[in-house]
């Protein structure tokens, strides 16, 4: 069984309450999971929350919940304590709770390489940068990976670095710099053996957990999509949520309803 699992921790530090933040009259997390379920590739999907307030939400739009402890380092720390509680799930997928408008083709393009190769144990998303903003942003993590599109490292400052380059237009024109996309896909075995590793360095340092896995000699195939995400961390990505919903889904949503 492929499961998808969305962790939706309430106490995030740049802004509190984030599961339930408004956006157009729905809770952001309940946009994840109505986008996450358009997967065609998943089974089930289910909800990581850790607070009270939240898994009431949860319940109230049909969804089914964990609670999980509030203290887990990392969203595949949650998740691993939800997955071991549904033995039959073989395949799990880690879908962002602050990504309320993920397109079901992208959580089944990250799934494929593990239907495909049974060496692969961990997947993930990466989309080519095309804006010197995005790649000056901290907030937009950077991963660079080698001729078999497997991850070689994850950072929150632009990489590769292009030397030559006399201007940011230029690194962006000039090299192939990508954005990570954080949903992963993980074989059970994987997931439960990342829950029991202490957290590394360079985790601790970039505040990534990805870099984890490589430190511990995982190796991650990155899977490279056309699709873009919006995630949302900030006062300011919510604000910018909401815009891109009245935009692209309320007249939508408006028509479904009649």
């Amino acid at each position: 069984m492929i499961i998808g699992i969305i962790p939706a921790r309430f106490a995030s530090s740049r802004l509190m309450g984030k599961p339930l933040a408004d956006i157009g009259g729905k809770p952001m997390i309940q946009h994840t999971y109505n986008s996450a379920k358009k997967s065609k590739l998943l089974d089930n999907v289910v909800i990581a929350v850790d607070d009270e307030k939240v898994l009431k939400v949860v319940k109230s739009f049909g969804a089914e919940a964990y609670m999980t402890p509030q203290d887990c380092e990392s969203g595949s720390d949650r998740i691993a304590i939800v997955a071991e509680q549904i033995p039959d799930a073989t395949i799990i997928v880690n879908i962002q709770g602050d990504e309320p408008f993920i397109k079901g083709k992208m959580i089944d393009e990250a799934i494929e390489p593990l239907l495909f190769d049974r060496k692969v144990q961990l997947s993930t998303l990466a989309r080519r940068i095309t804006n010197v903003e995005e790649m000056k942003s901290p907030s937009v993590v950077k991963v660079v990976f080698d001729f078999k599109n497997f991850a070689l490292y994850f950072s929150r400052s632009p990489i590769p670095f292009v030397r030559d380059a006399k201007t940011n237009l230029a690194r962006v024109q000039s090299a192939e710099i990508y954005k990570h996309i954080g949903l992963y896909v993980y074989r059970r075995e994987t997931l439960l053996k990342f829950s029991g590793l202490r957290q590394t360095d360079l985790e601790q340092i970039e505040k990534l957990e990805q870099l984890r896995y490589l430190e511990h000699g995982f190796k991650m195939k990155i899977v490279t999509t056309d699709y873009d995400s919006l995630s949302v961390d900030t006062q300011k990505d919510l604000e910018l949520a909401r815009r891109f919903y009245e935009k692209h889904f309320k007249h939508q949503e408006k028509i479904t309803k009649r």
